[in-house]
């Protein structure tokens, strides 16, 4: 059967603005500047004031931006970087990336995030960074981590993808740690129409070696200094992000009241687990995840009822074949049963009630 309500429906959040995205296309296209020119350059200033930072570069995408702040923060081979066991793939590609070696540490199996109380045991005298995830749009802990890392001497880069605009005691994420990797995949809370990702920090040093790096190695054309890459935010993402950002907050609120409403409905449902939020925490539910040990079998009587959902993720990273030769030391059990029960639930702006209430009622219909 195919599905009736949609995961996600980009469509459906763009017709709301489609006459402010043509207009700044439209504005580009007649400008005749497409790389590096006045749209990238005031999405990065308005990007920074909303993150509370100073500086923002806009990449090529997501995974650029990890890799580029490592490499701003001269990580290398002999490195160690601290990582979530749960976590998307390009959390660990950069680390990856850099020649640097991968040390996971697996998640609080409330919040689904980065353990602050396991780091401590996993750090050696190799170890340059750690790297927090604020997975599902949820932050992770975020002040034991930057006083581990204080008395360490250690950085922390934030991977933000999933989180713009989520609180951490009332500061946003990407403006905790020493510096924030972003990206604009089209199904983020904020979205480009392609690929985009952006560097965000406080410290003037690292942004100026990030945006050498993304373009070329060079401050001045033709000039050098550094072996550099092309990882540019072109003008027609940046013009659609500036777009799109003036319409982010009120999307998370409404993001806000459909995870509101489901933890309202889905509460009483037997054998299921609904998120559970800490009381520092306020997150834009980029995702909106239960967990049930029938999932395989929830999600496939979903599926028969019209209803498309997405395991987020099936596979995590340490099983993947590319990691799976590598020597990352024990099994990983808490994210391998996450990795087994977790299930994303329709979560987007512009999901009706109604459809919400289809939803739960396919859940609540299920028998295993």
């Amino acid at each position: 059967m195919s599905s009736n309500i949609a995961f996600l429906d980009l469509t459906r959040q763009h017709e709301r603005i489609s006459g402010e995205l043509q207009t700044a296309m439209s504005e580009v296209l007649a400008s005749g500047w497409f790389i590096m020119g006045p749209q990238l350059d005031a999405f990065e200033q308005e990007f920074a004031a909303y993150c509370n930072v100073s500086h923002c570069v806009g990449v090529g995408n997501g995974l650029d931006a990890l890799v580029l702040l490592l490499r701003a923060y001269e990580i290398g081979p002999g490195d160690e970087v601290i990582v979530p066991s749960n976590t998307f793939i390009a959390t660990w590609l950069a680390v990856t990336a850099v020649g640097a070696t991968i040390v996971p540490v697996e998640p609080d199996e409330v919040t689904h995030n980065i353990d602050p109380r396991k780091i401590a045991a996993k750090i050696t005298p190799r170890t340059r960074c750690i790297m927090p995830v604020h997975l599902y749009g949820q932050p992770a802990d975020m002040d034991p981590i930057m006083e581990l890392a204080k008395q360490q001497g250690l950085i922390v880069i934030e991977d933000n993808a999933q989180a713009q605009g989520a609180l951490y005691k009332g500061r946003p994420t990407g403006s905790l740690g020493h510096a924030a990797a972003t990206s604009f995949y089209p199904g983020k809370n904020l979205g480009a129409l392609g690929d985009g990702g952006a560097v965000v920090t406080p410290d003037p040093t690292i942004a100026n070696k990030v945006r050498m790096l993304r373009n070329y190695g060079s401050e001045k054309k033709y000039d050098h200094q550094v072996l550099g890459c092309n990882s540019r935010l072109d003008e027609i993402q940046a013009a659609v992000l500036r777009v799109k950002l003036r319409q982010l907050n009120d999307g998370n609120i409404e993001r806000r009241g459909i995870a509101d409403r489901y933890e309202t409905l889905l509460g009483a449902i037997d054998q299921l687990k609904i998120p559970l939020i800490p009381e520092w925490a306020n997150p834009v539910w980029h995702l909106y995840v239960i967990r049930s040990q029938s999932r395989d079998a929830l999600q496939k009587h979903m599926h028969n009822h019209g209803i498309q959902t997405v395991i987020h993720y099936p596979v995590p990273p340490h099983q993947q074949a590319c990691y799976q030769a590598s020597t990352l030391g024990s099994s990983f059990p808490i994210t391998e049963t996450l990795s087994s029960e977790v299930l994303s639930l329709p979560m987007y702006p512009g999901l009706t009630e109604a459809e919400q209430h289809k939803v739960v009622e396919a859940i609540a219909s299920f028998k295993n």
